[in-house]
């Protein structure tokens, strides 16, 4: 592999400084340069440290020796360099802001050699070959994922260049200019092909993972800067054939007042119904989709996402049903409330229409006062005193409304009692009371889809402080994050359901940067858990090979010692180092077979000296010093009974007692079963070694019954242990897995199912189940904790 070299007579690059421009197009492609470059070069860092991270790996999981001093090399050569990447990809992009208009389509096919009209040909360079169709297929596939936001800046750009819309190749800030900076500005890094092929795989992920978000950012900042404000794109819609328009109608009347859910349930056919293939190809490919689906939305799966963030197997199939059940429960709850009312006849009273409710309606609490603590309830007794004192005693709110106010106010007490009370989050979740009364009261499905915006929003917000966290779980950028979207849905929220879609989406966003940042944290640990594993398996095989070859032999009793620890080091060792296939570890066992031969020979004989050195320089690869690796090699060389010496050998046993041995840490922590599992702990045991990595499992942390969530991010079947980290991604515990089983079979653990991981789900199941206790009806299980 030949590192990658700086192409000869590139043209100095021009600086925006130096463009002849008119002075407004400038300072416009200034402000430009300012939004691309501050979100190109945070992902620009966080590609470079997924890249080191890859690199790590696959030289941990090389196969021999060479493939993995060439990945740490590659490593090293990328930690040298990877300041000078962000700096001249700047450059770069600055450049084509400069040259606006000047530059050709940034990704081309290598040029073969022409000269002499044809008769001298050679060779394309493969290297360049695959670098430029993996550019390629990474830029095509970006625009047209972004394809209108891309027209849009296209047009723009090219009224600042005083020509027609740009197309998307010649696009500044565009995949196809990003990829051709890219792939000049790798050249400072030095790195051979196959590192630059998978550095490009990784700034698909972390950089043009976002680019659509950029060029709406860019977009949105030149109509700030008064560049085309009221630029928009209104597709021209083909007007259908009469006789599929009218069917077309027909079909959807009767489905205008359904819920939504239920009405995009009711032809699941024509949305999974493929594209293209004949009827038995689709009919073959539905019961494996089916399948897929219902494993998606099980509600028993372990659940495995990160703090706030959406689990698309969302329960939407349930939504009618669920629907359905809550009107039944409620009308059951207003007939008995009316059973009890007084027999005395009243005046029949004065029902409030929806319109004059929210009218009457705040449109926020206020910030500080007795008021910014209100409940729903207060909420709802302020509104009807201030109404009953226009319309008169006898205005009162429609049945469904009410029934509106004592749902969100039952919900919003369950919600208190899984959350601390001191939580930073609570303040919000006051907040948030006014705008989610006026939502319920205009859409229903708040209750009944899982899936709503203003739902995942409070489940976010009241998730951060949930009872289950510790108060160092929480990352600290994530209260501000909750401080913008809460702020931002009390400021602009007027009965417009996509105000909490956008702040929903906004928050989304920034807590997929802090769960990022966690699996970063997380993968460290899990590949020094692994390290510990690959020790513990070279230690265990040492072992075993040295007992092996032992047999029934009976060597000396300080001789076996020595056996089981040093030279176990040197097996394990060597062992990390080459492997099990490798030729050194072939002389190592023929080594082994001649010290136990040596060892186990009756009468006197010479030391073998050659063997003897062998061993120290073995030993002294392991650390041990010069003295003790050669007393070592004199007792594994020679039949020296262990009486013969008894001083020295007292001496080497309290040397070699004090001395860390390799591995000893692991030893140390690791626990023996204690007594054997019982049937229950034995199929709790075999649960566990098949539960997905990063389950989370809930922990009994005291007799009150508080509990703690630890993410189970790594387990090994081969040694028993298993690795806890927290929100964070923050090691917090390790632990064996049959440990773990019996925490299970007591009740003292128990793993985080997909219908119990929310909070707001909790919450909602325990205000249905008190609804039917209130009605007469037994408690549902899906309440229960599981």
């Amino acid at each position: 592999m030949t590192p990658a070299t700086p192409s000869p007579g590139a043209q100095a690059p021009q600086r925006l400084a130096a463009a002849a421009v008119p002075r407004r197009v400038r300072v416009i492609l200034d402000h430009v340069m300012d939004v691309a470059s501050d979100e190109l070069e945070r992902q620009l860092q966080a590609m470079l440290s997924e890249l080191e991270q890859q690199l790590f790996r696959l030289a941990d999981h090389a196969r021999n020796p060479g493939i993995e001093s060439e990945y740490l090399h590659t490593l090293r050569t990328l930690r040298l360099n990877r300041s000078d990447l962000v700096p001249r990809f700047m450059i770069g992009l600055e450049s084509s802001l400069a040259t606006l208009g000047q530059s050709v389509s940034p990704i081309q096919h290598p040029p073969t050699a022409w000269s002499g009209g044809g008769h001298n040909l050679t060779l394309i360079d493969e290297a360049e070959m695959d670098e430029a169709t993996v550019l390629r297929d990474i830029a095509s596939r970006h625009s047209s994922r972004a394809s209108l936001a891309l027209h849009l800046l296209g047009q723009r750009f090219g009224v600042l260049a005083a020509s027609p819309a740009l197309d998307v190749e010649r696009l500044p800030c565009g995949p196809h200019s990003l990829c051709s900076i890219l792939r000049d500005a790798i050249e400072t890094l030095q790195l051979p092909l196959d590192a630059r092929l998978l550095l490009y795989r990784t700034f698909d992920r972390q950089v043009m993972a976002d680019h659509g978000r950029l060029v709406e950012m860019i977009n949105a900042t030149m109509a700030t800067d008064g560049l085309l404000p009221a630029l928009r794109y209104v597709p021209t819609r083909m007007r259908a054939p009469i006789s599929v328009a009218a069917s077309t109608r027909d079909k959807r009347e009767p489905q205008q007042h359904e819920p939504q859910s239920l009405r995009a349930s009711s032809q699941p056919q024509q949305q999974q119904q493929p594209e293209t293939g004949t009827a038995k190809d689709g009919e073959a490919k539905a019961p494996q989709q089916r399948r897929k689906v219902n494993a998606a939305r099980d509600p028993q799966r372990p659940h495995t996402g990160w703090l706030g963030i959406v689990d698309p197997g969302g329960m939407q199939a349930g939504d009618a049903a669920a629907f359905e059940l809550l009107q039944q429960l409620l009308a059951g709850r207003r007939e008995l409330l009316g059973k009890f009312r007084s027999g005395t006849p009243q005046a029949p009273p004065q029902t409030l229409e929806r319109n004059e409710v929210l009218a009457a309606l705040p449109q926020r609490l206020p910030a500080a006062g007795p008021a910014a603590q209100s409940s729903v309830a207060d909420i709802k007794q302020d509104l009807l005193a201030r109404l009953r004192q226009q319309r008169g005693k006898g205005a009162a709110l429609s049945g469904e409304d009410n029934d509106t106010f004592e749902l969100l106010g039952m919900l919003y007490g369950q919600i208190e009692r899984e959350i601390h009370a001191d939580a930073p989050s609570a303040p919000l979740l006051k907040q948030l009371q006014v705008p989610l009364v006026r939502l319920a009261l205009q859409d229903r499905g708040f209750f009944v889809r899982e899936e709503h915006p203003a739902r995942l929003l409070l489940n976010t917000v009241a998730e951060s402080g949930a009872r289950w966290l510790d108060r160092d779980d929480v990352d600290p950028q994530m209260l501000p994050a909750m401080h913008d979207a809460v702020d931002y849905v009390v400021k602009n929220y007027r009965d417009d359901a996509e105000v909490f879609a956008r702040a929903n989406d906004d928050l989304q966003g920034r807590l997929r940067t802090i769960a990022h940042k966690a699996e970063l944290a997380e993968r460290r640990h899990i590949e020094a858990a692994r390290g510990k594993e690959k020790l513990e398996v070279a230690k265990r095989r040492a072992i075993d090979t040295i007992t092996e070859l032992v047999g029934d032999q009976r060597p000396p009793h300080f001789v076996r010692a020595l056996l089981n620890q040093a030279w176990a080091d040197v097996l394990t060792l060597t062992l990390l180092r080459h492997g099990a296939e490798s030729d050194e570890w072939k002389r190592k066992l023929e080594t082994t077979r001649q010290i136990v031969e040596n060892c186990c020979r009756s009468g006197q004989h010479a030391p073998d000296h050659a063997l003897a050195e062998s061993i120290e320089a073995a030993l002294s690869q392991v650390g041990y010093h010069s003295e003790e690796a050669a007393a070592i090699a004199r007792r594994l060389a020679s039949a020296t009974d262990d009486e013969n010496d008894p001083a020295s050998r007292t001496e080497l046993a309290m040397k070699l007692k004090a001395r860390a041995r390799l591995g000893e840490e692991i030893a140390s922590t690791r626990k023996r079963q204690a007594t054997p599992r019982s049937q229950d702990e034995q199929a709790r045991y075999e649960y566990l070694r098949q539960l997905p990595y990063g389950t989370w499992i809930e922990f009994t942390t005291n007799q009150q019954g508080d509990t703690v969530r630890r993410r189970l991010s790594w387990y090994s079947t081969v040694t028993d242990n298993a690795l806890f980290v927290n929100q964070r991604g923050q090691r917090v515990a390790e632990q064996t897995l049959d440990s773990l089983a019996r925490l299970l079979a007591s009740g003292q653990a128990r793993v985080v199912t997909a219908e119990r991981a929310r909070l707001i789900d909790r919450a909602w199941h325990a205000t249905l189940n008190a609804l039917r206790s209130f009605a007469g009806r037994s408690p549902s299980p899906a309440g229960e904790p599981a």
